[in-house]
């Protein structure tokens, strides 16, 4: 952790991270981990939940993100919509998980329509969310790599999602992949553009 707490020294404290990676390869604890670990002492940290649960496994991945977390600290604030108008305390630490379940709230509508602006209006929110706290983690799913070509609105989607995560990645200070088992940092200072085993992060807190 030493590369990421020069960062957090130099940036006086705060730091916007955007961690993004395959579904289900520990991006969410290791997400966690950098949430707690640059909370500042007696301020609140945030979870701030996306996902509106649809079936059994979205059940149970919220569940299992809740064990992990548990003890650590965390308030969760359940906010699948709307993220601009989410009321925290801002001198606080959060941790925004997903923007990936956030654009499919807002784009695929419960009335059955689509939002095709949804992206846009979601990346000005987040930006905004960043500025505001300046000790935001927000993860993300790597969705761009498969060489299918898929129906138009879950291309429509996987484009609105890219233009969320450049977004994100332009405004953060730190860009993290996270990729079998492997944390790559992508953008920040030359003294910590290294690769990190997972495992380190886990043992800080216990699993």
């Amino acid at each position: 952790m030493d590369g990421l707490y020069a960062v957090w020294i130099t940036s006086g404290g705060s730091v916007n991270v955007f961690i993004s990676g395959g579904c289900k390869n520990g991006k969410s604890y290791f997400a966690q981990s950098l949430a707690k670990w640059q909370a500042a002492e007696n301020r609140p940290l945030y979870y701030i939940a996306t996902m509106h649960p649809v079936d059994g496994e979205d059940q149970a991945r919220i569940l299992r993100h809740r064990e992990e977390r548990q003890g650590w600290g965390f308030s969760t604030i359940e906010k699948s919509t709307e993220i601009g108008r989410m009321e925290a305390d801002f001198t606080g630490s959060f941790l925004l998980d997903s923007v990936t379940a956030l654009l499919s709230n807002e784009m695929f509508r419960r009335d059955g329509t689509i939002d095709h602006e949804a992206h846009r209006r979601i990346a000005e929110e987040l930006t905004q969310l960043a500025q505001q706290s300046n000790r935001m983690v927000f993860v993300s799913d790597y969705i761009y790599s498969d060489a299918e070509r898929y129906d138009e609105l879950t291309e429509l989607y996987r484009k609105g999602l890219a233009w969320i995560d450049r977004t994100l990645a332009r405004v953060c200070d730190v860009v993290i992949e996270v990729a079998f088992g492997r944390i790559q940092i992508i953008k920040g200072p030359a003294n910590f553009m290294e690769s990190m085993d997972i495992q380190e992060i886990q043992s800080m807190y216990g699993r």
